[in-house]
């Protein structure tokens, strides 16, 4: 009989090779590659005596008497945002984020929430033991929540506890990466346990219509460990972003089957646990200065959410040759391609400068619209003349100068004058005429990047000046 063959399998990204070697040749990893065997689990050839598949029944797309079942809501109304208004009965969502930033606090508070209205939450984890989950729970306030818990890592035992008495509601496995099944003769974590062990869940999920989340931890360059293959299984991927010095968290829907991508919640760390922020845009704008030169107030869109948020720019006389460029929260590529279509259309020479530009609160901005705010806050950092206080603005800047116009400019004035913004800088558009007129907000169309910097140099324009403008070379 031959020999079982054992591959060399990359527990960063799958890639499989002949022999174990220090670095992967797909993704550059290293010390990633480990040896398992192909000719057990799932995936692997068929031996003799292999059972042959069975005939199953097949449904009818235009089936009138099914009835889908409805979404089960958390209360945490930014979960169920995110999650597209609750979840889907019979889908898994994988949850990443870095150590320390809560994930575990927010789906023992989706357990708590769903428990308490009478519906079956199972908690499993495989990194504490139950005491140290208990503990958790006392420290928020959930207690007395009729959570159910275990420490277990056999999902064979797992399955085959959760299929026992009334079928759970929502099943909550911290983490995938310490899960193992049988049938894969390889050690926890890697590549191929944590597909089999997932692909057993998913599996668990359909047949029962649990929604199962699998929390996941994240490599150093902020991706869900594990193979990429793990992500496109599941029906949604959730990310929960944070940093040390801040107390708000964001939850992001990167892939979601069942709702819209892109979406984000807020939330804030407290001592009893997270709590939700109603309103991102007054929290992110709370400590901005009004009245200091290279601030100005971007009109973005998160998802299906208007959110308003600050972008400071710093231009300063280098005494380098090659002048910085140094970027916190936007796209490098995007502010060099600002910066010469600013010195090429409207003559601001921005070359012998340094140039520091920052989203204020730690958001990262991935939208175009955020153009017009980013050149309104250089040029008014190079003029010293701080923008007018109740000024927004928002828009997107071609190669050739034009201003062009962006997708739910109504939503972004609303946001802007619920707010208190009276005056907005916009592209010409529909957004500027009649029907989309917001009262209380006086809208200004820029065509042209010229026009933008004209307005802001005009001493009866945009800009309030400063007590003190920086004088500039």
């Amino acid at each position: 009989m031959a020999q079982p063959h054992a591959s060399f399998v990359c527990q960063n990204c799958g890639a499989i090779s002949q022999r174990w070697q220090g670095r992967c040749d797909a993704c550059g990893g290293w010390n990633t590659i480990a040896e398992e065997s192909a000719s057990s689990g799932i995936g692997a050839r068929a031996t003799q005596g292999a059972r042959k598949g069975r005939i199953f029944g097949l449904s009818s797309l235009i089936e009138k008497d099914h009835k889908a079942a409805p979404r089960i809501t958390t209360g945490i109304a930014e979960l169920d945002r995110v999650t597209g208004g609750g979840f889907v009965p019979g889908s898994v969502i994988l949850l990443g984020g870095e150590p320390g930033i809560g994930k575990s606090t927010l789906v023992i508070q989706a357990c708590a929430a769903l428990a308490a209205s009478g519906r079956r939450a199972v908690y499993i984890s495989g990194e504490e033991a139950v005491d140290q989950v208990r503990l958790r729970a006392q420290r928020l306030g959930l207690a007395a929540a009729p959570v159910e818990l275990a420490a277990e890592t056999g999902v064979e035992d797992i399955v085959a506890t959760l299929s026992h008495g009334k079928r759970p509601s929502l099943v909550v496995i911290d983490s995938i990466q310490t899960m193992w099944t049988e049938l894969i003769e390889s050690t926890p974590g890697t590549v191929g346990q944590v597909r089999g062990a997932a692909q057993a869940l998913i599996r668990f999920a359909k047949t029962t219509g649990a929604t199962v989340i699998l929390v996941g931890h994240v490599t150093k360059d902020g991706q869900i460990a594990g193979p990429r293959v793990v992500e496109h299984m599941v029906d949604a991927v959730v990310s929960f972003e944070g940093e040390g010095g801040r107390n708000f968290r964001i939850l992001r829907a990167v892939k979601n089957r069942f709702g819209p991508t892109d979406e984000i919640g807020v939330f804030e760390m407290t001592g009893r646990g997270l709590a939700e922020v109603a309103n991102p845009s007054a929290l992110f704008l709370s400590s901005r200065d009004a009245t200091a030169p290279g601030a100005a107030v971007f009109a973005g869109m998160e998802g299906t959410r208007p959110l308003l948020v600050e972008i400071q720019a710093l231009v300063a006389p280098s005494p380098l040759g090659t002048p910085r460029r140094a970027v916190v929260g936007w796209d490098n590529a995007r502010l060099a391609m600002i910066l010469a279509v600013l010195e090429a259309h409207a003559g601001v020479k921005l070359g012998p400068y340094d140039i520091y530009l920052n989203v204020a609160g730690g958001l990262r901005i991935g939208e175009p619209a955020a153009d017009l705010a980013a050149a309104a806050a250089l040029v008014s950092s190079l003029s010293g003349l701080s923008l007018a206080a109740d000024s927004v603005f928002f828009g997107e800047i071609a190669l050739s100068g034009a201003i062009r116009p962006v997708a739910h400019g109504l939503a972004r004035l609303k946001e802007a004058a619920k707010l208190g913004f009276c005056r907005a800088t916009i592209p010409q558009g529909p957004t500027e005429n009649g029907e989309a007129a917001v009262r209380d907000l006086a809208v200004r169309s820029c065509a042209h990047i010229s026009s933008l910097v004209a307005a802001i140099a005009a001493p009866d324009g945009l800009p309030e000046k400063a007590a003190m403008p920086a004088k500039r070379g």
